[in-house]
């Protein structure tokens, strides 16, 4: 009986609770304000400003913003305001101003202060982009986002004549430079000059001048907007001629190219092609002889040495050739290895000396040069040296001067921490009074800071006995600015070295460490031969 009433307590008590009406929490009245609109919401719970966009259909772009922001829960009187945000890039074309550059120009005939256009200026173009950000349909502030160059602009070359006159220096044989884009030849004095060209466009790679100094082969640059070929070879059939008649021999792309010591009439080069790709040109790295008719240009003969080849690490460069002074033996010089062309062969022979090749990491491949002793026996060169550390061997900063017998019976490196462009060259044999004690030297130049010579150093010009001893600076003055990267040559003679310097040709004499200067317009690629 009492279960029974326990029972019957329990279902009354239940009956109680489900009859008493359940209170209903108030609606969450939101009002939103987008795209020009107020309108006000009922919400019967409370969720986020994004959930609430999203169930009343309010579609948002990644730019627009909102206020208070999506994450906040919407509460009762809450605002929530919609902000559109939009942008738009706009792009437009303004020229680049060109610059004037003053070049001083020997053998002009110009009154003091007259100038003449050598080179008329081009403004560039450049395409400079903006962004706009909108906001509910107002424009904000332009933000420049980017700028490109569409065409450089090219720099207007204006002529002066120099301002000072230089002391007369002796100038034993024939010194041939380029001055500005032209073939110059100095005879006798440095007074006594003369401008072999006139169009301002040699191609400095290629700058020949025969053993008796009467002949020069050079090529020229394509106009700018000749983009399929490197260069054009021509000769000058007689540099004492004052007026000579440039002969346009049919070469073109060359990369390499000299007279044939001992072989009139005789040119070897080395060809490419153009690249639209930095440098600008794929080597083919062949090698050909040709002998040609030098006053009209006819080919009489030609043959081919190399064929085409891939030309070894970083070959696209291009192997470059130096021919021994009595024309029977031509070395070949790549990024990795210095060599005879085993002529007979038509094959490139044995390495007379190995090194890992410099990755530089950038559009430019480091060749060697290569000086021949006068009777044939040496070659003198710069070689990639050993790592200093745990650097790969291919960014090692050292480069050695190196001395190689060409029967490949030996090679040693004499002067260690040169430079990369320390460029030795043997002097001719010096003949003494009754020819009894005949003797030569080698020069090179010494990087002052041989650890960041492929970059920055500045160089000191050193003579030294053959065997790299007893090396003496002899330019410039101690306290002075060194010397940039530029070549140097030996007169016939052996008794100057003729230099670049601060941009013009020098001469030294080697024995009293005189040191004169030849030009005043500007110089690069000395050439001196008799």
């Amino acid at each position: 009986m009492k279960t029974k009433l326990i029972y019957l307590i329990t279902m009354i008590a239940v009956v109680l609770v489900s009859c008493t009406p359940v209170e209903e929490s108030d609606p969450i009245l939101v009002t939103l304000v987008v795209d020009g609109r107020v309108q006000t919401y009922s919400n019967p719970e409370p969720i986020t400003v994004g959930q609430f966009l999203r169930e009343v259909e309010v579609e948002l772009s990644p730019l627009d913003r909102t206020n208070p922001p999506q994450v906040t829960q919407i509460s009762d009187g809450m605002r929530i305001t919609v902000v559109r945000v939009t942008e738009e890039t706009e792009c437009e074309t303004v020229e680049i101003p060109y610059n004037q550059v003053t070049t001083t120009v020997e053998g002009l005939e110009l009154a003091p202060g007259e100038r003449q256009v050598g080179r008329r200026g081009e403004n560039g173009l450049e395409e400079v982009c903006y962004r706009t950000t909108y906001v509910d349909g107002e424009a904000g502030q332009s933000v420049e986002i980017r700028r490109t160059v569409t065409r450089a602009p090219q720099d207007e070359i204006l002529y002066v004549a120099p301002t000072t006159e230089l002391e007369p220096v002796a100038i034993t044989g024939t010194l041939a430079y380029i001055s500005n884009g032209n073939a110059w030849i100095m005879r006798g004095s440095n007074n006594n000059r003369t401008a072999l060209t006139e169009q301002g466009n040699l191609d400095e790679r290629i700058f020949s001048l025969s053993i008796d100094g009467r002949q020069l082969l050079y090529a020229t640059l394509p106009d700018e907007s000749e983009n399929t070929i490197l260069n054009q070879l021509w000769i000058i059939n007689d540099t004492t001629n004052p007026r000579p008649q440039p002969v346009e021999i049919p070469v073109q792309d060359a990369l390499y190219a000299e007279w044939v010591p001992e072989q009139p009439n005789t040119i070897s080069y080395s060809r490419g092609e153009v690249r639209q790709t930095s440098p600008g040109w794929q080597a083919f790295n062949d090698l050909w002889t040709m002998r040609i008719d030098t006053t009209t240009g006819e080919v009489l003969n030609i043959e081919q040495i190399l064929e085409e080849s891939f030309g070894g690490p970083f070959g696209w460069w291009g192997t470059q050739f130096e021919w021994s002074p009595d024309g029977s033996q031509i070395i070949w010089i790549r990024a990795d290895s210095i060599g005879l062309v085993d002529i007979n062969n038509q094959t490139l022979g044995t390495p007379l000396l190995s090194y890992s090749p410099l990755n530089t990491f950038r559009d430019w491949s480091w060749r060697s040069t290569v000086s021949w002793s006068q009777d044939g026996n040496l070659i003198t060169t710069t070689v990639h040296g050993a790592p200093i550390g745990s650097e790969d061997p291919e960014a090692s900063p050292v480069f050695n001067v190196a001395v190689a017998a060409t029967d490949g019976s030996f090679s040693t490196d004499i002067i260690e921490r040169a430079g990369i462009w320390s460029k030795p060259r043997f002097s001719p044999i010096l003949q003494t009074p009754n020819n009894q004690y005949p003797t030569a030297y080698i020069a090179y130049l010494q990087a002052r800071e041989w650890e960041s010579s492929i970059t920055t150093s500045e160089y000191d010009l050193i003579v030294a006995d053959r065997d790299g001893s007893n090396a003496r600076i002899i330019f410039p003055e101690n306290g002075q600015p060194g010397l940039g990267s530029q070549d140097f040559v030996w007169s016939p003679d052996g008794r100057h070295i003729a230099f670049i310097y601060q941009g013009n040709l020098w001469m030294i004499n080697v024995e009293s460490g005189i040191a004169s200067q030849l030009t005043l317009g500007g110089a690069s690629n000395p050439v001196w031969t008799q």
